[in-house]
């Protein structure tokens, strides 16, 4: 369980682009509905040895939401991280004209942290950049750069997670980036399923290096557990398990990957999620078929709607 993590950017706010959500989700989703599923789904993830927790600013009170359930549960041994870069500005609407907006700068990173730290304080284990890409101005804003080391010198670990064909591009400059003589980054954050698999040589490079290594959308935003591949039904059928068990197994199958998240939106999910602990694939290189060019991924992830 200790590879396990769940990750909050279904349950902070009332809408996100994963698909097969509105059966699990409340049937209203006001705050105190949404606040209630999210300590549901983090109730049962702990009583299954669950010990992981993943947020970032931009999902709306899931920053919020798991403060209150630390603060209220007294749990001293969950390992917390979050992510800045983007702001919430969907104002807890399903159809807001805008729901998020990215900005790596210094003023944002130092906005967040305030923000982050007030509700975290020091459970607040790592701190991501949202969305690392190529084109981000913090390769050479040295300001914001310098406040990525202070922070990481006081003792948080500082990553940063990707998205994007570029995902392999990304880590490999991150790599390279140093601060004060060391290394800056030592987390990484990235995509990686049975269709999107193109990261795998860097996220590999990076555990090398002593990078801790965590895959998100290992269900392709729900993709592979509302419409899978055969393939991925055929092993399903064999190991009795749903289909998001196996896009989770093949995940955890792979030998540079520290923690995989799930994003569950309800318990329902969660459960289902968890019996990929169940699954041993044989040869999880089977499901290479299923990889097709990356920047077809993206688009079709770019073009799903928030509902």
């Amino acid at each position: 369980m200790t590879r396990l993590g769940v990750g909050l950017a279904a349950l902070g706010r009332p809408a996100y682009i994963n698909v097969g959500r509105d059966g699990e989700l409340p049937a209203t989703r006001s705050v105190e509905a949404m606040r209630a599923a999210c300590w549901a789904v983090l109730d049962e993830a702990y009583a299954a040895g669950v010990r992981r927790v993943d947020a970032a600013r931009s999902y709306g009170l899931a920053e919020d939401f798991l403060a209150a359930w630390l603060a209220a549960r007294g749990h001293a041994d969950v390992i917390v991280s979050s992510k800045w870069g983007y702001a919430y500005l969907g104002d807890w609407r399903l159809d807001a004209p805008v729901h998020e907006v990215k900005e790596h700068t210094a003023a944002r990173f130092r906005i967040q942290l305030a923000e982050t730290l007030d509700l975290l304080g020091d459970r607040l284990a790592l701190y991501q950049v949202h969305s690392l890409t190529l084109d981000s101005p913090l390769w050479t804003e040295a300001d914001l750069l310098a406040a990525l080391g202070e922070l990481r010198d006081g003792g948080v670990r500082v990553g940063f997670s990707t998205t994007g064909p570029a995902q392999g591009e990304t880590i490999a400059r991150a790599l390279d980036v140093e601060i004060g003589g060391r290394r800056l980054f030592s987390a990484v954050q990235s995509t990686w399923n049975p269709l999107e698999p193109s990261a795998a040589p860097r996220l590999a490079e990076a555990h090398a290096a002593g990078w801790s290594t965590t895959v998100k959308e290992a269900l392709a935003n729900g993709r592979l557990a509302v419409d899978p591949p055969a393939a991925i039904i055929a092993l399903a059928r064999r190991h009795g398990v749903g289909p998001d068990a196996i896009a989770l197994a093949a995940a955890l199958a792979q030998p540079w990957a520290d923690t995989v998240l799930l994003g569950p939106a309800g318990v329902h999910q969660l459960r289902s999620n968890l019996a990929c602990l169940e699954v041993r694939l044989d040869d999880p290189a089977g499901l290479e078929a299923l990889a097709g060019p990356p920047g077809e991924y993206w688009a079709r992830r770019s073009a799903l709607p928030w509902t």
